[in-house]
């Protein structure tokens, strides 16, 4: 159970708000490769998970490595929390066009779902969960570019119990 838990914080990792942005591209495809270079190299930071909705956050520090060849980023990380927890992750895009697609892999390996696009400095993407999380299987995740040297990525739920959208993950990478 804490595995599946760990793993949702992963994607938050990946994933991951100052708010989530619209669904809509506004970069020529040409822009794509370009934009996916940027987030090439290694990245260091930590932030936020909720293990579940109805619990406090806990903190977490990360390291990632992205890799950008043409259309296509593939980052592999591992984040750290509760002092001794270390977890595994990986996340591969691909984009045609505007549209971007992916499959996130947490520590079980269970393969979701991610499709989106971008708008800006942010990739927008929904995930599809491998298995029901938060009781569904949707979420959204964004990986944010912040200046020349910084990320964001976060994710979003919805609390069953209210209807309300929850910041699930926040977290904050330099890269080094």
């Amino acid at each position: 159970m804490m595995r599946r838990k760990i793993s949702r914080f992963v994607l938050a990792g990946l994933v991951l708000v100052g708010g989530i942005l619209p669904l809509e591209t506004s970069a020529a495809p040409a822009d794509e490769a370009a934009f996916l270079n940027s987030l090439e190299g290694r990245w260091t930071g930590g932030g936020t998970v909720l293990l579940r909705i109805d619990r406090g956050p806990i903190n977490v520090s990360c390291n990632f490595s992205s890799d950008a060849t043409g259309t296509a980023l593939a980052m592999r990380g591992t984040c750290r929390g509760l002092l001794v927890v270390s977890r595994s992750i990986s996340a591969d895009l691909r984009t045609d066009g505007a549209r971007y697609t992916g499959i996130y892999v947490g520590p079980r390996g269970g393969r979701s779902a991610l499709s989106g696009s971008r708008s800006g400095n942010a990739i927008n993407l929904t995930v599809t969960w491998a298995r029901e999380v938060n009781g569904d299987r949707k979420a959204t995740l964004v990986v944010q570019k912040r200046g020349e040297n910084g990320m964001r990525l976060s994710t979003v739920d919805v609390d069953p119990a209210t209807g309300k959208r929850v910041v699930t993950s926040e977290l904050n990478l330099r890269r080094s």
